[in-house]
Formats: C-alpha cells, structure tokens, sequence
C-alpha cells in the first residue's frame, strides 16, 4: 500500500528540485545579464537569429490568424446583425491575446528547441567545461545574451505580428466580405487603445524571458549523449509553451480584471 505513495512522493520530491534548480539558474542568469562584461558580438549574433530569422514565421503565422479571425468573427456576427464589430474584435485580439501568445508559441517552437540543442551538444561534448577551465563564465557567454536577445526581440516581434495581422483581417473583410475600406480602417483606428498595445508588448518581453531561459535550461544541465541533447529539447519546447499559457493568464489578470 505504501508504494504508490512513496512513488507520488518521489515524483513531487523531484518536481521541487527542479523548480528549484529552475529558480536558482534563472537568478543566476538575470545577474549575469546585467552585470559587466557583455558581449555584445554574441549578443548582436543572438539578436538576429531570434529577431529577423524568425519573422518570416511569425508573419504567416499572424496573416493567417487576422484572415481566419475576420472571417470566423463575421460568420458569427452576421447571426446578430453585428457585422460592424469585426474590426474592434480583430484589433483587439490580436493586440491583447492571439499576437503574443501565438508569436511566443512559434518562436518556442524555433528558438527554444534551437537553444536547448545548441547548448546541450555543448554540455555533453564538454565545451561548457572547457570554457570554465579557459576562465570563461558560461553563464555569461552563453546564457546572458540569449536571455538579453530574446527580451528585446519578442516585443519587436509581436509588434510586427500585430501590423501584419490587422491587415490580413482588413484583405479578408475588404476584398471578400465587401467591407468599405475607408470605414473599415476608421473603425480599427477607434478601436485602437495604447494599453492594449502595451499589455501585448509586456506580454511579448515576459514570453522571450520564459523562452529563452527554459532552452538554456533544459540545454545546460542536458545529460546522457544525443538521447540526453533530443530530451532536453523537447522539454524546452513544452515547458516554454505552457509557461506561455499560464502567464498569459497571470498577465491578463493583471492587466484587465476589475
């Protein structure tokens, strides 16, 4: 009777430690991030490969979004002679929720994945040692400017997102639900408010800290060769993903709840 408990013990047991652990290196990555030197060479690498190299997903991603969500929002609209609310309800969503959330979830599924693999070939070939040995602090060569890049670039990102978005709701309800376009832009324009904008934006900046940080974590303590380096990918890609979701909420609650 006692062996199911004590398996329930042990897998809470180790779900503590590795909060823990989780907790202790995100501080240690935080200071090292703020703290001199920086390098800023590898912090410029790390810019680009998070910034420009994922725009291309995040812009399709985000077209597409505003394109079904106009078409979905008027189908249900029409029922209620509401049509008139497309715009408002494209803009809005896409500025509070659907931008980040969905740039977030496709860069963890770029970046999050690339960052855990890169640094955990490094750990089990042993260059993460090597470069302690050379007098290298790990955490700041490999951890802080990926913490760095991705803070900066999600904000950019969804901000992009967002522009894209909007205009593919406009093509969908211009070209294809016979919207006048003028008024169609007036309404978008009405229903634009700067704490929307913004609460997307703090969203997008806490998305790329929880990206980033989970890739160089499952990366940085990866164990057991390539099964070990193929695990510890996977576990960023989920752990960054629900992470996203659930602060989206604690986010949204701390924005909007009255």
């Amino acid at each position: 009777m006692l062996k199911p408990v004590s398996r329930l013990g042990g897998v809470v047991l180790d779900l503590l430690q590795t909060i823990g652990r989780l907790v202790l290196f995100a501080l240690a990555a935080i200071s090292s991030a703020v703290r001199p030197p920086f390098y800023w060479r590898t912090v410029g690498r790390q810019l680009i490969d998070i910034g420009y190299f994922s725009l291309p997903v995040v812009g399709l991603t985000a077209i597409f979004t505003g394109m079904v969500l106009a078409l979905q929002s008027y189908t249900g609209f029409s029922r209620f002679q509401a049509e008139s609310a497309i715009p408002q309800v494209v803009v809005v969503s896409l500025l509070r929720e659907l931008g980040p959330v969905l740039a977030g979830l496709m860069v963890a599924g770029r970046i999050g994945a690339a960052i855990a693999a890169e640094l955990g070939t490094m750990r089990v070939t042993e260059q993460i040692d090597a470069l302690t040995t050379l007098s290298t602090n790990p955490m700041k060569y490999l951890v802080a400017p990926r913490l760095i890049a991705g803070i900066a670039t999600l904000p950019l990102l969804v901000l992009v997102a967002d522009i894209i978005g909007v205009f593919g709701g406009y093509l969908v309800a211009v070209f294809k639900l016979g919207f006048n376009p003028s008024l169609y832009l007036q309404n978008t324009w009405e229903a634009f408010k700067t704490e929307d904008l913004v609460s997307g934006l703090v969203k997008a900046a806490v998305f790329g800290f929880i990206i980033t940080l989970m890739g160089c974590f499952n990366g940085y303590h990866s164990r057991g060769g390539a099964q070990g380096v193929g695990q510890a990918t996977t576990n960023a890609v989920v752990s960054a993903s629900i992470l996203i979701l659930c602060f989206d909420y604690l986010l949204t609650e701390l924005f909007f709840a009255k």
